[in-house]
């Protein structure tokens, strides 16, 4: 029975994974790079939200930004809206379904991008921050699941993975798009680093 159940969940990961190379998808991969790039050359940030698992998905977003993917490279400006302080005193002053869009209000600026990844497009923190970003004139892309939900059709960009009950799957193939799309960005923002030199030095110099 064992057996079954694994072989059924990876026979379940591996077609997520191939949704990766479906036209739509491919193109969403790489407007969503272009937008980054575009971004990031006029001077503005990225900002990221999601619930539990997508939350994760949204501060690994972040980091791999901040930090380093796979080139040694500027940091580029990306926050997760992730902050325990700013989420249970808003959640608890205000409501939970006001936490991001709090956030947006804080942080985000005529020309920003936020992405908010929902494996539902239901969640209700996740509808009223569109909403915010849009108001402040932020660029939107969506990583949604199922069958888009409520945020549908709400965000200059969306991707929906469709196919899958649970969010396990969705926040997977989420995932691999973000890596995908991250070296993509770095490929247009820094098209003649080389992926092996490493050091503090290279980096010091494209920064200065």
């Amino acid at each position: 029975m064992i057996n079954f159940l694994i072989k059924a969940s990876a026979e379940d990961a591996v077609r997520a994974a191939e949704l990766l190379l479906n036209p739509a998808s491919l193109l969403f991969m790489e407007e969503t790079a272009k937008t980054l790039a575009e971004t990031f050359r006029a001077g503005n940030k990225l900002l990221i939200a999601g619930n539990g698992g997508s939350l994760s998905d949204a501060t690994h977003f972040a980091e791999e930004l901040t930090g380093f993917f796979r080139k040694a490279r500027p940091a580029l400006p990306a926050i997760a809206l992730s902050e325990p302080a700013h989420l249970t005193c808003v959640g608890n002053d205000a409501g939970f379904d006001q936490i991001f869009s709090r956030g947006i209000e804080a942080l985000g600026r005529p020309g920003d991008l936020f992405i908010g990844l929902t494996t539902s497009g239901n969640s209700k923190n996740l509808i009223q921050a569109f909403e915010a970003a849009k108001k402040r004139k932020l660029k939107t892309i969506a990583f949604l699941g199922k069958t888009g939900g409520a945020l549908k059709g709400v965000a200059d960009l969306e991707w929906i993975v469709e196919g899958f009950t649970f969010s396990d799957r969705i926040q997977e193939a989420h995932m691999a798009a973000i890596h995908i799309i991250i070296e993509a960005t770095e490929s247009l923002l820094f098209p003649h680093i080389d992926s092996e030199e490493n050091s503090a030095a290279s980096i010091m110099s494209m920064i200065s």
